[in-house]
C-alpha cells in the first residue's frame, strides 16, 4: 500500500483549510497513493478557546466533504483530526477519523491524552478527553489510531500493537519548540519498540494566535528507518508500506513475544 502524508499550515478558516486539504488529497491520489493521511486539526488550527465554536457533529459537513473526495479519488483518508461536537456534552472531542474509499467512516478515535502543559493553550480547558483505544482492519491491514500528544505515552502504542496494529497513525500539530528535539526520536522509538510502521502527518509553520508547528511529517518503518519526510512548509511525501516487512521483523526480532508481563 502506498501511503501519503500531507503537511499543512491550517489556519482559523475551516472552509479555506478544507479546500486546501482536498487539493492535496487529489495530488496524492494522482501520485498513486492509496491512503492519504492529514494532520491534526486540519480544518481549524487557531485559538483553542474558539474550537467549540467550530466543532461539528460526526458525520457532519467536514466528514461529508472528505467522504466526497475519497469517493472521487478512490482513496482511503485519515482525516487527521477535527473538533467533534456530541449532543449533551459540554466540550467537543479532538477526533480522528479513517474514511473508506466509498466515503464511509471506518474508525473514530477521540484523543485520550490532552495537551495540558503550562501556558495559554491548555487543551482540556476547551476539549474533553476520549477513553477508547482504537484498532481497525482495512484490507487485511491493522491500523492503530492516535493523535499528537499521545506520542509521549508508549503504553498506548504497546496496547495498539498488542491488539494487532501493524501501522500506527500519529496525526499531529507538534510544536516547534519540542519538535526540534523530540518529534523524530519519539516517532522512531514508537516504531522500533512496537515493530510497526508509523505514519505521522504534521502541521507546519505559524498558526494563530502564536503557535508554531514543526512540520517534518514522515513515515517510519518497523526497523526505525525514516522512509520519507516533508521538511518545512506545506507539501506531501509518499512511501510504500509492506506488511510482509512487519511480519519478517516481528519473526526475526520477536520482542513483543518476549514480554514478561507478570514481572512488571
Amino acid at each position: 500500500m502506498k501511503i501519503a502524508v500531507i503537511q499543512l499550515n491550517s489556519q482559523d478558516d475551516p472552509e479555506a483549510n478544507l479546500a486546501v486539504a482536498g487539493e492535496w488529497i487529489r495530488r496524492a491520489a494522482q501520485a498513486g497513493a492509496e491512503l492519504v493521511a492529514l494532520p491534526e486539526t486540519f480544518t481549524f488550527c487557531g485559538p483553542l478557546d474558539q474550537a467549540p465554536r467550530y466543532a461539528e457533529p460526526v458525520p457532519g459537513p467536514t466528514t461529508r466533504a472528505v467522504a466526497a473526495v475519497a469517493r472521487e479519488c478512490g482513496v482511503y483518508i485519515l482525516a487527521g483530526s477535527l473538533h467533534e461536537r456530541v449532543e449533551g456534552q459540554a466540550k467537543p472531542f479532538n477526533t480522528s477519523l479513517l474514511i473508506d474509499r466509498d466515503g464511509s467512516i471506518v474508525a473514530r478515535y477521540r484523543k485520550i491524552h490532552l495537551f495540558d502543559v503550562p501556558g495559554p493553550d491548555v487543551e482540556s480547558d476547551n476539549i474533553q478527553a476520549g477513553c477508547e483505544v482504537v484498532v481497525t482492519t482495512v484490507r487485511r491491514r491493522r491500523f492503530g489510531l492516535s493523535i499528537c500528544y499521545d506520542l509521549r505515552f508508549p503504553e498506548l502504542y504497546r496496547e495498539l500493537a498488542t491488539r494487532g496494529a501493524e501501522i500506527l497513525f500519529v496525526p499531529s500539530a507538534f510544536t516547534m519548540q519540542t519538535g526540534r528535539d523530540h518529534w523524530e526520536v519519539l516517532l522512531r522509538a514508537r516504531a522500533i519498540e512496537n515493530l510497526a510502521y508509523v505514519v505521522a502527518p504534521n502541521q507546519s509553520g505559524p498558526h494563530p494566535p502564536d503557535r508554531d508547528c514543526y512540520g517534518h511529517s514522515m513515515i517510519v518503518d518497523p526497523w526505525g528507518t525514516v522512509l520519507c519526510r516533508v521538511p518545512d512548509g506545506v507539501g506531501m511525501a509518499t512511501a510504500e508500506v509492506d506488511l510482509a516487512r512487519v511480519a519478517e521483523i516481528r519473526r526475526t526480532l520477536p520482542a513483543l513475544d518476549h514480554r514478561r508481563l507478570g514481572r512488571y
